[in-house]
């Protein structure tokens, strides 16, 4: 009874949105008898007969790991004059409006700042499949509450179109039953659902042999049954809707007109598998609207600089924090800036040494460009804002994307990646002096840096939406970063 109330509000809510296209589905049942994108195209034609400003809502995630790539790529679709809102959690409020944006809040109900603040706790003490298990579950139950109250956001927003988060498994069924345009971005590491790389939540190298294809395609379904387990809400709304869905096959419902990667094409796998609509770019660096934050500056010595973190999600350790301040002990000519994030108190982590500054906050993009090593969770960002400056990485993923984000690194020899049951001070040293002292490190991370710097990642990414939504002003040459 529930998911079918969810399913009127949105049949309600698409004579808000498009009249016309409320007419067909009236006439023909939602996507019964033509197919999940009809409603799609019906949408796109009419797109491409009006003038190129749109009303744009991204539905965004407010991790600052989801929301700084997101409000790059925002801002620049702003510059170019379309109303952009923001529909966030009701927590994601102060640093959307900071930002300058329209901020619509949903699932304000099931996900109060109280109730935010303990996913947040839990999550940052997790690894593993214990942490991915923990955020799908998480995920879906913040979609329960999204099939109510995300189409009246959208509503609000008075959206034409929609830019989703890739992590909001399923998200995308409000969008085609309201038969809004909708286009998938992925600011974490992307998922490949084919079998033909490792999904990114594990660290396989890529490979091509049968017996490494058949152990990627065993990892998808691993995945795919996760899913299941949690979904079946979002399944019953689909169902009623009309939607024809193969849930074994979590990329079917991935956007028909364009799946955008802030990834690099340098820094990824060697494959050619990519569906059409599916687009490499670049970070969503714009180098804007990051918090100012308070950084001791004149404590900085000159000697070589390393950068660390865990993450803004990923840091409820504080062991691993230890390590990292032990291994620097063995390296009395470097300087060690560890940014602890908000869920350590720095008394857990012990005395700083004199060669260490430990804060709770840092400014990472100006430190990164003074740093000689990033020891880093493999969180994309990180990475990416690390490669665009040049800096080598050493890798401790924690959960998530990390794995298959450092499997990256190793593949492009950007650094080396080493797992937290191997993590001991004596080691991180070790790891710490091959890459300060081989050249090839920061020569491929150098490499990177040259593919990022002649990449404007949101700039392009900004014209492939306006590309894939049929707008008049096409820009030249953007699929050049999608082959």
């Amino acid at each position: 009874m529930q998911v079918r109330q969810h399913l009127l509000v949105s049949l309600d809510l698409l004579n808000f949105f498009r009249p016309d296209v409320l007419i067909f589905n009236r006439r023909s049942g939602p996507n019964r008898d033509r197919g999940n994108q009809d409603k799609i195209e019906t949408s796109r034609s009419i797109l491409e007969s009006v003038d190129v400003r749109m009303r744009i809502a991204f539905v965004a995630l407010p991790s600052p790991g989801h929301w700084n790539p997101t409000k790059a790529l925002a801002r620049q679709l702003q510059s170019r004059n379309h109303e952009v809102a923001i529909i966030s959690l009701p927590d994601a409020e102060p640093y959307v409006s900071a930002a300058g944006f329209p901020f619509i809040p949903y699932c304000e109900a099931a996900f109060t700042a109280a109730a935010g603040n303990e996913v947040r706790r839990r999550m940052s003490e997790l690894q593993g499949a214990d942490g991915v298990r923990f955020t799908v579950e998480a995920q879906a139950r913040m979609m329960d509450a999204a099939l109510s109250s995300l189409p009246a956001a959208l509503a609000t927003a008075r959206a034409e179109a929609v830019v989703l988060d890739s992590y909001q498994y399923y998200a995308e069924v409000i969008p085609m039953s309201l038969g809004l345009p909708y286009v998938h971005v992925s600011n974490a590491l992307y998922f490949d659902y084919s079998g033909n790389t490792p999904l990114c939540y594990y660290g396989w190298p890529h490979e091509t042999t049968p017996a490494a294809q058949a152990r990627n395609r065993e990892g998808v379904a691993n995945f795919v049954r996760m899913l299941k387990q949690s979904n079946a809400a979002v399944r019953d709304y689909a169902e009623l809707a009309g939607l024809k869905i193969d849930w074994d096959d979590p990329g079917s419902t991935l956007s028909p007109l364009a799946a955008i990667t802030q990834v690099p094409r340098a820094f990824d796998f060697e494959s050619s598998h990519w569906p059409p609509q599916f687009h490499h770019t670049g970070p969503f660096l714009d180098g804007k609207g990051r918090e100012e934050v308070d950084f001791p500056w004149e404590r900085l010595t000159g000697e070589p600089l390393i950068y660390a973190s865990m993450g803004t999600v990923m840091n409820g350790r504080a062991d691993v924090f230890h390590t990292i301040v032990a291994a620097l002990t063995k390296h009395k000519d470097l300087q060690l800036v560890l940014s602890v994030g908000h869920r350590v108190d720095l008394d857990q982590i012990g005395p700083a040494p004199k060669n260490a500054i430990i804060v709770k906050q840092a400014p990472q993009l100006e430190l990164l460009k003074r740093s000689s090593v990033c020891i880093t969770h493999a969180g994309m960002n990180t990475a990416l804002e690390s490669l665009a400056h040049g800096v080598p990485q050493v890798a401790i993923p924690v959960t998530h994307d990390q794995p298959g984000v450092a499997a990256r690194i190793a593949d492009k020899q950007t650094g080396v990646v080493t797992s937290l049951d191997k993590l001991t001070a004596e080691h991180l040293s070790t790891l710490l002096g091959e890459v300060l002292t081989n050249p090839i490190y920061r020569a491929n991370a150098r490499k990177i840096q040259q593919a990022i710097a002649a990449i404007n990642g949101p700039s392009v990414a900004a014209d492939l939406i306006e590309e894939s939504l049929g707008l008049k002003h096409k820009a030249g040459n953007v699929r050049q970063f999608g082959q």
